[in-house]
């Protein structure tokens, strides 16, 4: 999210297109590597949601990056309709599928 944040500041403050899309290169890396700790841990203590968990992981790694090319090929305008579709689709897997595994780690001890 801090990410997602410096890139909607970026644009706010009229920072290259360049600069911004290294940004959202960053987004798309830390986003993956995320996913990657998450799942690993996941898979760690059995948890039995774990593929659907995985595939919303996957179509959302698919947005993200069609979001970026859009991005880096659109208008400064595109732009701001591209991180409003990002901080959605973040919101959306944060207060959905992942407060369905915290309460399930925690009665497995892991806090």
């Amino acid at each position: 999210m801090d990410t997602l944040n410096e890139l909607r500041v970026q644009l706010t403050r009229g920072t290259s297109r360049d600069k911004v899309n290294e940004q959202l290169g960053r987004l798309v890396e830390f986003t993956g590597m995320h996913f990657d700790c998450e799942e690993r841990l996941l898979e760690r203590h059995g948890f039995p949601e774990l593929d659907e968990h995985r595939e919303e992981h996957r179509q959302m790694m698919q947005d993200i990056r069609e979001a970026a090319e859009r991005a880096a090929k659109g208008e400064p305008d595109d732009m701001h309709a591209v991180i409003t579709v990002l901080r959605n689709c973040f919101a959306r897997h944060v207060e959905g599928l992942d407060t369905r595994y915290g309460g399930w780690l925690n009665e497995q001890g892991i806090y």
